[in-house]
Formats: structure tokens, C-alpha cells, sequence
């Protein structure tokens, strides 16, 4: 009997309406499964496309240091709050560039009744830190009675102190670092290597002291001499801002300008610190503003990621080996 006929209940067979639609069914079902594969697919590529962008809002929005408040949001009266960490230099937190803006808009803000900058930095370019103790001293002019505070962590050291010697006021931890007021300029030698591997130098030149301080080529007494004058003017430099900065409470001796360095407490036994103190003590003991509110111009997330895969090592690395040799306050 055909599976396309069926009884109709009186003993007759008669043709099933419904025979063969299984086909259809299933062809049905796989449609319909096709079409919610899709909306679902849909649903997924909206959602990441979403996230995606609202990933990236958020990471230029923190790249780009912007705020939701504004420059007219209301902080009310705080200890305005910048830091330098690390070595002094034309990148980083001691960078003019990043330290400069900071400042500005630390003492522009009404709300912020002292500025306090927080240094923990071994030195670095002379540069760097006279292009941020001029604005320092500019803008102590320009806000007369806002005072501006230097807190010490680990250590505050040659062009670290640089800076620190404008301040009003400079507090340290009692086993903090402190001083080495000098100026060094260093590099290396290969002409007795190069001699004992047969290798040599070929230099040309236009203007007879070109070469000056090239690490493959013998130093001359005149290009000793003329370095030395370089260092012994930069040093003069550093004393002057030191002696200008620190005025009668420093108790100098001769070995005050050596490039050593000394212990916090011994720093304020010397008159190169002030006193004891932290971040927090300050503001809340000497500015009477508890509230903090940091003003430090942070790396961005491409910088962040670019020295985590040393790129600035790599770059770091060519210098030292191919560039010149530069005054360092360290």
C-alpha cells in the first residue's frame, strides 16, 4: 500500500494531504535556524562593534588627560599635587614639557592653596631642570602668595635638588638622599681596544675640534680642558640657584658644592632641607588643605606600551654608543 494513501475510515483508501511534507518541514526548520544563526550573528557583530568604540573613547579620552568636570569644575581649597619620579629628562615625569604644564595649572587653579612637588629623581639634564626652575620662579612672582613645597622621597639628588632649591620650603624623610650638587659629563675610550684588534679610525672633519670628545679618537688636553670649562660653568650655574633658592638657612663649607650627598637629616642639619615631612603632613600640618588633588601630566597608554616592549631601552642604548656626551646633573 502507498504510504501516500490512507483510510478514510469508511474502508475506502483515499489520497493523505499530509504525505510528503516532511521535505517541506525540514526545509522549513532549517530556514528559520538560518535566520536566528543570523540575527544572532547580527546581535554579536553590534555588541563588539560597541564595546570597540566605547574602548576607544575611554582610551583617548584618559590619553588626551581630559576630565568630565572641566577646567571650571570646583575643587575647592586643596594641596595641589605634582610628581617627579625618575631621572630628569627631555621625557618622563621630569620632562620640562610635562612638568611645566602641571605647574600652570596648579597655581592658576583658586582652589589650590599651596603646591607641593613630590620629587624622587637621582638628577639629570641641566637643561631640564633650569627650563623648570625658571618657570618655578616665574610663577611665584606671578602668585606672590601661594607658596610652593618640595617634598623628598628616596631621594632628591643632584638635578633633582636643582629643582628642589626653588621651593620655599624643602621636607625629607630623615634617611632620604639628598644633595650632590655637581655636574658630570661622561663616556668611554676605545683607542687602546681598536690599537689591540688592529682596528682603524677613519674620521673626517670640517672645523678642527668637530671630533670633540669622540670615544674613538685619543682626547687632546685642549678638548680635556675646554670640557672642564663647560662643567665648571654649569656647575656655577646649580650653585647660584642653590645659594639664590636656600639664601641665609644654608650653613655651606667646602664641602657643601663637592657633589656629595647626605642623609635628610643631615640635609637639614646643613640648611639644604627644611624638615621632616611627608606629602600628607605637609598638606594637612602646613598648607591646612587635607585635600590632594594631583595635577601630574601621566603617560599616556602609547607610552606606557612602548616601554614596556623597550623601545625606549633600544633607543636609550643607541644614544649612549653613538651620541655625544652632554653635562648631566647626576
Amino acid at each position: 500500500m502507498s504510504d501516500n494513501l490512507r483510510n478514510d475510515g469508511e474502508g475506502r483508501f483515499v489520497a493523505d494531504p499530509t504525505a510528503g511534507n516532511w521535505e517541506r518541514d525540514t526545509l522549513e526548520k532549517l530556514v528559520f535556524a538560518t535566520i536566528r544563526e543570523r540575527r544572532a550573528a547580527r546581535r554579536w557583530s553590534i555588541f563588539f562593534r560597541l564595546a570597540f568604540l566605547a574602548i576607544l573613547v575611554i582610551g583617548l579620552w584618559t590619553y588626551f588627560d581630559l576630565s568630565l568636570g572641566g577646567e571650571d569644575e570646583n575643587l575647592g581649597r586643596h594641596t595641589a599635587l605634582i610628581e617627579i619620579s625618575g631621572e630628569i629628562e627631555a621625557e618622563g615625569s621630569g620632562a620640562a614639557d610635562n612638568v611645566i604644564p602641571s605647574l600652570n595649572k596648579a597655581f592658576s587653579d583658586a582652589g589650590s592653596a599651596a603646591v607641593v612637588l613630590r620629587i624622587d629623581s637621582p638628577g639629570g639634564s641641566p637643561v631640564q631642570a633650569g627650563i623648570i626652575v625658571d618657570e618655578i620662579l616665574r610663577l611665584k612672582r606671578g602668585y606672590p602668595d601661594k607658596p610652593l613645597y618640595v617634598v623628598v622621597d628616596e631621594i632628591c639628588a643632584s638635578g633633582g635638588y636643582y629643582i628642589a632649591a626653588a621651593a620655599d620650603k624643602i621636607y625629607v624623610n630623615k634617611a632620604s638622599i639628598v644633595g650632590s650638587v655637581g655636574v658630570l659629563m661622561d663616556s668611554f675610550g676605545f683607542t687602546g681596544t681598536m690599537e689591540k684588534l688592529g682596528v682603524e679610525r677613519r674620521l673626517l672633519t670640517a672645523g678642527a675640534n668637530k671630533g670633540f670628545l669622540d670615544p674613538f679618537s685619543p682626547q687632546s688636553d685642549k678638548h680635556r680642558a675646554h670640557a672642564q670649562e663647560m662643567l665648571n660653568d654649569i656647575h656655577q650655574q646649580f650653585i647660584s640657584v642653590v645659594r639664590s633658592g636656600r639664601g641665609t638657612r644654608l650653613k655651606e663649607t667646602p664641602e657643601t658644592f663637592s657633589g656629595l650627598y647626605w642623609t635628610g637629616a643631615k640635609a637639614v642639619e646643613m640648611g639644604l632641607a627644611d624638615g621632616f615631612g611627608t606629602v600628607d603632613t605637609v598638606a594637612r600640618d602646613i598648607v591646612k588643605a587635607e585635600d590632594i588633588v594631583d595635577y601630574t601630566a601621566h603617560e599616556g597608554l602609547p607610552e606606557r606600551v612602548l616601554k614596556k616592549f623597550g623601545a625606549s631601552v633600544g633607543a636609550g642604548a643607541v644614544k649612549a654608543v653613538s651620541g655625544p656626551a652632554v653635562p648631566k646633573l647626576n
